[in-house]
Order: structure tokens, then C-alpha cells, then sequence
């Protein structure tokens, strides 16, 4: 079982460098400007800034965050800011790009750059 919690998680995204910012409003961003603000917002449990309120649940750590995130721009940034070898980045873009749905696009994603993977990366940041 990954020793990740979600708080490990949030100070490790903290330390990541932000995306270009877009518009409030825009597809894949909900409320934020930004993938990393999307990120953190999404993992602030008392945050009232997304479709809804993600719920604090005891045993749920950053694994099973990872994998029930289902917004592949949300995925995409983090592993591509980790610094995940960029020919897996590449290759699961074009995963992501050729499914059809979000839960497709973000179970393409995490068939190329699984957590234990992303875990390893970010264990050193």
C-alpha cells in the first residue's frame, strides 16, 4: 500500500511549477486557472471551489486519488511536471487523445504512467 496521503501529495504539487494560467471557465479547469489551482483546490476538502466537495475518507491516500481523478488535463499536468520521462508524457497524450470519454482518456493516462511510477518520481521532490 503506497504511504502517500493526500497532504504529502498536496505539498509535493505545491513545489511543482504552475501551467499557463487560462480562463475561469475554461473545459478541464472548473473554477481555476490552472491545472496546479485545480489540483489544489480539488484535494482541499474544506474548499468550496469545485463542482463539488471532494469528501476526507479514512485509507484513501494519494493512490486512490490519482486513480479516480477523472479529468485528463488534471493528470496530464501533474505527470508532465513531476518529470516523468517526456516519452511517457508523449504517449499518454495520444492515449488520452484517441479514447472516447474523460474516464477513458484518464484510464489511458494511468495505463502509461501508473501511480507507483508517478510515486517514484515525486518520492524525490
Amino acid at each position: 500500500m503506497s504511504s502517500y496521503s493526500v497532504e504529502k501529495l498536496i505539498d509535493v504539487i505545491k513545489k511543482l511549477p504552475s501551467d499557463k494560467e487560462v480562463s475561469i471557465g475554461t473545459q478541464g479547469y472548473n473554477l481555476y486557472s490552472s491545472q496546479k489551482s485545480h489540483w489544489l483546490g480539488w484535494l482541499d476538502s474544506k474548499s468550496n471551489s469545485g463542482t463539488y466537495q471532494r469528501k476526507d475518507a479514512p485509507n484513501r491516500g494519494a493512490k486512490f486519488v490519482y486513480n479516480h481523478i477523472m479529468e485528463p488535463k488534471m493528470l496530464l499536468w501533474l505527470i508532465l511536471s513531476s518529470g516523468i520521462d517526456m516519452k511517457l508524457v508523449t504517449q499518454a497524450e495520444e492515449n488520452a487523445a484517441n479514447a472516447k470519454s474523460m474516464a477513458s482518456s484518464c484510464a489511458a493516462i494511468r495505463k502509461v504512467v501508473s501511480w507507483e511510477a508517478l510515486e517514484l518520481v515525486i518520492s524525490n521532490k
